[in-house]
């Protein structure tokens, strides 16, 4: 089968970039033929792209790696101007959120992209094709293949609906609505998205073509390793770092940089053999609750002093993260409420107080908070911050993690880092709402029920104590739970979650199958349950 696959981003990375590579190369192993349309600039470093085919004067030129070519990667000339959902840096482009677009940078992009994929179509011939995010690929692919009778799905990944057509209805509205209107089917990550999906569009028809399609992880890849093996496989990342060069993108000191030498110094300071290792993988802003984790890190360490915690990120909030974690280590409470009350601003938003940073502040007296100050002078040791890492180099970091925190105070589609550190026996705890909720509900009835509570946590009343106190739990239980969880969250995620049952799923939702897809389960974790 031929299927043509619209991203336009990379394809590595996080998110929807990790999801639509890891997609085709499940598409390619299962015999597919695959046509991928992208704004990757290195196509060249995945080893299931056999061609790449990009545009000059107009015109479409493929450069073939090898024959036969099971996977064709394609990049559309958009010029220099790429819209984004959040703030964000890429090589080669002004990224600008789609907000700050004016109408006729949208519509150049658009146009382009769909000048391209009717190029791709009229040469690949495909017989069905994905549409990934809510905007704009839907809308790009309905007019790309307009009137060749290409079937075609859409996979929202979240991010377009809650950052872009939610908070711009008037503007976005009706190219999400175009977009959809002919698709086969509609695939969600989680009974959140779909819900939130249908209110947005207002659709009565729309629940009838929602599917549950989450991502899934590369069960060979992210896999648990005993400790021996697992502190040998972070020694060789960090050499392989080290040995490479600082990234041009943006500079050394930028937020998005991709700078290997800082990265891999930042690994050669963790020693999984004496450290207790516990990591948080996102993008640096607010919505990932990044201040949350590190407010509630001094409670931590204060019961487990050889708790580290290394935090692989990018984005807007680094300046702002760097400022907290600074005055943390000062130990003025003033100064972090100053920031705290800050909040968004921080990262280039409107002001918005982090209301739960302040209201653990109010909370903090007396002997404990003599016991905090004096566990957070060790923050500037116990604290890592690497940069951005690529997404292949997590497996040889989360098998080394005792746990893996996912704090996002902004629903999720679907919790994929939640799923790979469970892979790698990295306990992990998240955040008990959207999709984060639905993933964590899956691995809660697979491991002991002694541990189940610990695996997430609410966003009412005291958050930053109940994260911790979840952390504390783990790092602490005796270690024949510990076996006995970790074991079971592994058997879980090589159960549930494959890519080649993804790509399947997208084939089915393409075709219109829907009756071999399941919808979105009826019931969720109420927001705040696990708090």
């Amino acid at each position: 089968m031929r299927i043509l696959i619209f991203h336009g981003y990379l394809l590595g990375g996080t998110g929807s970039n990790v999801y639509n590579a890891k997609l085709a190369e499940a598409l390619v192993g299962l015999g597919h033929e695959v046509h991928v349309v992208s704004q990757d600039r290195h196509m060249e470093r995945f080893e299931f792209v056999d061609a790449i085919g990009t545009w000059e004067d107009g015109e479409l030129r493929l450069q073939e790696r090898r024959s036969p070519a099971r996977c064709v990667a394609y990049r559309p000339d958009i010029g220099t101007l790429l819209p984004t959902y959040v703030a964000d840096r890429y090589e080669g482009f002004e990224a600008k959120p789609f907000g700050e677009c004016t109408d006729e940078e949208v519509d150049h992009y658009v146009a382009r992209n769909v000048t391209a994929v009717a190029a791709v179509a009229a040469g690949a011939h495909p017989d069905v094709a994905l549409a990934n995010h809510l905007v704009m690929g839907p809308v790009i692919l309905a007019r790309g293949l307009a009137d060749t009778g290409v079937p075609y799905a859409v996979k929202v990944h979240g991010s377009a609906l809650e950052y872009t057509v939610k908070p711009h209805r008037e503007r976005f509205m009706p190219a999400a609505r175009e977009g959809l209107a002919g698709a086969s089917a509609i695939l969600v990550g989680s009974r959140h998205t779909a819900e939130s999906l249908w209110e947005a569009m207002e659709d009565p028809d729309l629940p009838a073509r929602t599917r549950l399609g989450p991502p899934g992880v590369d069960v060979n890849q992210f896999v648990p390793r005993e400790p021996a093996a697992a502190a040998a496989g972070l020694g060789q990342l960090t050499e392989r770092l080290l040995a490479g060069t600082v990234a041009p993108v943006g500079g050394p000191a930028d937020a998005f940089a991709r700078d290997k030498i800082a990265a891999g110094m930042a690994l050669s300071r963790l020693d999984p053999e004496d450290d207790v290792l516990v990591s948080f993988v996102g993008k640096l802003i607010v919505s990932k609750g990044v201040d949350v984790l590190l407010m509630a890190w001094p409670l931590v360490l204060d019961r487990v002093p050889r708790a580290r915690l290394v935090v692989v990120g990018f984005g807007a909030y680094r300046e702002g993260f760097e400022r907290l974690l600074a005055a943390l280590i000062a130990g003025d409470l003033d100064q972090v409420a100053e920031i705290a009350q800050q909040g968004r601003a921080l990262e280039g938003g409107p002001a918005a107080p982090l209301h739960m940073v302040l209201d653990f502040l109010e909370g903090l007296q007396g002997e404990e908070r003599e016991r905090y100050l004096a566990a957070a002078a060790r923050l500037g040791e116990q604290v890592v911050l690497t940069g951005r890492l690529e997404h292949a180099e997590l497996a040889d970091l989360l098998p080394a993690c005792e746990a893996q925190v996912v704090p996002s105070t902004f629903p999720e589609a679907f919790g994929m880092v939640t799923v790979e550190g469970a892979a790698c026996a990295a306990f992990p705890i998240s955040a008990d709402h959207s999709g984060l909720a639905e993933v964590t509900r899956a691995l809660a009835e697979a491991v002991p029920p002694e541990v189940a509570g610990w695996l997430s946590f609410g966003l009412q009343g005291e958050v930053v104590r109940a994260l911790a106190e979840r952390l504390v739990a783990w790092l602490t239980a005796p270690e024949e739970l510990r076996a006995r969880t970790r074991e079971a969250l592994v058997e879980v995620c090589r159960a549930r979650y494959s890519w080649e049952g993804v790509a399947g799923s997208v084939i089915a939702a393409a075709q219109g199958r829907l009756d071999e897809l399941a919808p979105p389960p009826e019931h969720e974790l109420a927001p705040g349950a696990g708090g």
